[in-house]
């Protein structure tokens, strides 16, 4: 049997209700997703500040004529 620990007090998953147990595995999927939502956000920060300095290499310098191409 496994112990669960919710808000500090031990309980054992399989004396719990079906309910709860639902509720539970609720939970644990939703802070999953989470989880994986916040590495997916830092992931892209990453990305996106390398395309912003990518970007501004890529800028003329300021005062340089620019090229109508």
């Amino acid at each position: 049997m496994s112990i669960v620990r919710i808000d500090n007090q031990a309980y054992e998953y399989d004396n719990l209700s079906a309910e709860a147990q639902a509720q539970l595995r609720s939970l644990q999927f939703v802070d999953g997703e989470l989880a994986r939502l916040q590495a997916q956000a830092a992931v892209l920060q990453t990305a996106r500040l390398a395309y912003s300095k990518a970007l501004q290499a890529a800028l003329p310098v300021s005062g340089e004529p620019q090229n109508s191409n």
